[in-house]
């Protein structure tokens, strides 16, 4: 089993698809294992977005991330770094195909509804920095042997 990170960016919060993104992930069969609602620091944007932190419309991005809260997810599930990033689509809503999240929630490459972490190793650095160990959960639900095959789970 492997746990991940899902940011539902302001542009989530604001057009009210809270639920309906969270639903998916639940449909799906991914287990909700930690969640919290947050507002992101100047502090905690600058370190997660390190790798653009130089970009010309970094300032741009962080003010965006900044409008509303976030809601930070921990979903955990066979593969659930590659599952939920095949749900999320590509980056720019545009060019997200029908059926994944951006491609149904949006329009915009910056408003695109979540964030996502790339590996298996940003997962567990990127957890850590939205959620204390306290806060992510680990059980079993009772959905989980109509999710997974026998022997598919490990």
């Amino acid at each position: 089993m492997e746990t991940t990170l899902v940011l539902l960016k302001p542009s989530c919060v604001q057009r009210q698809l809270i639920g309906a993104v969270v639903t998916r992930f639940e449909q799906r069969g991914l287990r909700v294992s930690g969640m919290k609602m947050m507002q992101l620091s100047d502090e905690i944007l600058r370190e997660h977005y390190s790798h653009l932190a130089d970009r010309p419309f970094f300032p741009s991005l962080a003010a965006s991330m900044q409008t509303s809260p976030v809601v930070a997810l921990a979903l955990t599930g066979v593969d659930a770094v590659h599952v939920v990033r095949q749900m999320c689509g590509v980056t720019n809503g545009r060019e997200a195909a029908p059926g994944t999240i951006r491609g149904d929630f949006s329009m915009s490459n910056q408003q695109n509804i979540v964030h996502a972490s790339d590996s298996a190793e940003n997962a567990a650095i990127e957890l850590k920095r939205f959620f204390r160990k306290d806060e992510v959960f680990d059980y079993r639900s009772g959905a989980f042997d109509y999710v997974y095959g026998e022997g598919e789970a490990k």
